[in-house]
């Protein structure tokens, strides 16, 4: 069940792992939406190119998205104008546009079937105190070239405040899109590996050396850090400047008429809908940052159900997922070179739940610079930059939560006793005066960890939802056997016997 739609409804190809050290190059590492999307946008460029993976291809945050193609991002326009200035939000705005148009110029030059199409997006709110904000919002994206609508009316099935309406947005399979263009890419040469982690990269003579977890090295010209969240901390210290949020999906078969338009609410909690052609309404939300142990998430897919059961009571529940982005602190993705110190090397993050959109505006930018052209909005996302510009009070709950998981909490007792961890869940528990972390499945079977990120060292929280262990402070997950799921840790975590 915890499988989305997009998933379900296709078949992944098939890549083998990297076998022998190969020269490239571009290494490209993470092969979800932006790296394929960015080894597309260098394909016929005479540059030999690789894409490299630890899982399967499109296996994580790529294949659990609401795949909404659009440049209205919540209610993110004002705030960049007041942040930033007009030029920078007029930028922010035309990159998302013609990435929308760029995506369907690819689909149509290499007739990929993937059920796009164009529809309108809008940001509702059903609260009274938001309507100025609305109304705020609508200005501001038309006074940078947008065509916003305000509207009072919306043909959701309950009644809304206010509204913005953006027309020419569009939606579509994400996985049946990137299908196709890996079949482009194999018809031009261009080699995929999965299964194959990387653990480390160096920089040598001019070059990189990136090692995977099997000793193989590939050595690169051009580095493309595509990994969702980067994998190598220094000298970037991205750690520093974003964090996890993690949100949840139904897709529902509403039994009646519903909304074949594109929707979310300005409040939180946050609504999310988006239909898939006349048969099925996803809904979105729950939402919390990564390792939150404050919260039972065991209700997270039960809250959206009852809300969908709510409007449409008959409805069934087809498919429910979850998935995690990474957020910066000024709330721009951070696209372009990863340090001053490292030419030639790119990353690509902090997309805020906006992916399709800012995939190809990463990979065009990113594409851009290595064939060295000048792409005019490289620097509205510039990922060198370091100022926690509009948002110092994220930036010290961050802060406050990376020194209590990585102090505070590590001396404080687990309130979890050995005894109390019942079947098929899991917790922190002190057992003769040190701290671990155990699982205990349905048959009473243990599985038993060092319950600290392998990758800075905070403190872990058992997510008893998903039976995995997932770090509060940058939002690495493992599952209850200690193997890595989501970076940006790269080792396992250490099993006690």
């Amino acid at each position: 069940m915890n499988k989305s739609y997009w998933t379900e409804t296709t078949k992944r190809p098939q890549f083998k792992k990297l076998e022998q050290d190969i020269d490239i190059d571009v290494c490209i590492i993470g092969a979800g939406i932006t790296g394929i999307s960015t080894a597309y946008m260098l394909n016929g460029q005479n540059l030999n190119v690789c894409i490299i993976d630890k899982g399967e291809i499109c296996s994580g945050v790529t294949e659990n998205t609401t795949a909404k193609i659009t440049s209205q991002h919540g209610l993110i326009y004002k705030y960049l104008m007041e942040t930033f200035g007009e030029e920078y939000a007029r930028k922010y705005f035309q990159s998302n546009e013609e990435a929308i148009k760029g995506i369907k110029e690819i689909i149509k030059k290499e007739n990929i079937a993937c059920d796009f199409e164009k529809t309108e997006n809008y940001v509702y709110t059903c609260k009274e105190e938001y309507i100025q904000t609305i109304k705020d919002e609508v200005e501001t994206i038309k006074s940078i070239g947008g065509n916003a609508e305000f509207i009072e009316n919306t043909s959701l099935p309950f009644k809304i405040e206010v509204g913005i309406k953006l027309e020419n947005q569009a939606k579509f399979h994400p996985l049946k899109y990137l299908y196709g263009l890996i079949q482009v890419l194999e018809k031009n040469n261009i080699s995929i590996f999965t299964n194959s982690r990387v653990i480390e990269m160096k920089k040598n003579n001019g070059m990189y050396n990136i090692k995977t977890e099997e000793g193989k090295t590939i050595t690169a010209k051009y580095v493309v850090m595509a990994t969702h969240y980067p994998i190598k901390n220094f000298p970037g210290m991205h750690f520093l400047k974003m964090y996890q949020d993690r949100s949840y999906a139904i897709a529902i078969k509403p039994n009646g008429k519903f909304p074949k338009e594109m929707y979310i609410s300005a409040e939180s909690p946050v609504a999310s809908f988006r239909a898939i052609n006349d048969e099925l309404l996803i809904i979105g939300g729950a939402e919390h940052k990564t390792g939150e142990n404050n919260i039972d998430l065991d209700i997270s897919y039960k809250q959206l159900e009852t809300y969908a059961k709510e409007i449409y009571p008959e409805a069934e529940i087809e498919y429910q997922w979850a998935t995690q982005d990474c957020v910066s602190i000024d709330k721009v993705p951070y696209i372009g070179e990863f340090s001053n110190l490292m030419p030639n090397f790119y990353i690509a993050t902090g997309y805020k739940k906006w992916g399709m959109t800012t995939s190809y505006v990463a990979a065009k930018i990113i594409s851009d610079k290595i064939l060295k052209k000048k792409n005019e909005y490289e620097n509205i996302y510039k990922a060198t930059r370091f100022a926690p510009i509009g948002n110092y009070k994220e930036f010290g709950n961050m802060l406050k939560q990376t020194i209590y998981s990585l102090g505070i909490n590590k001396i404080k007792i687990p309130e979890t006793e050995f005894e109390d961890i019942e079947k098929n869940s899991g917790g922190v528990v002190e057992y003769k005066g040190k701290k671990i972390g155990v699982y205990k499945d349905e048959s009473g079977k243990l599985f038993i960890v060092e319950p600290y990120c392998a990758h800075l060292g905070c403190e872990l929280s058992w997510n008893n939802l998903e039976k995995t262990w997932d770090c509060p402070c940058h939002g690495s997950r493992y599952t209850y056997e200690g193997k890595v799921i989501t970076e940006p840790t790269v080792k396992d975590l250490k099993k006690i016997e």
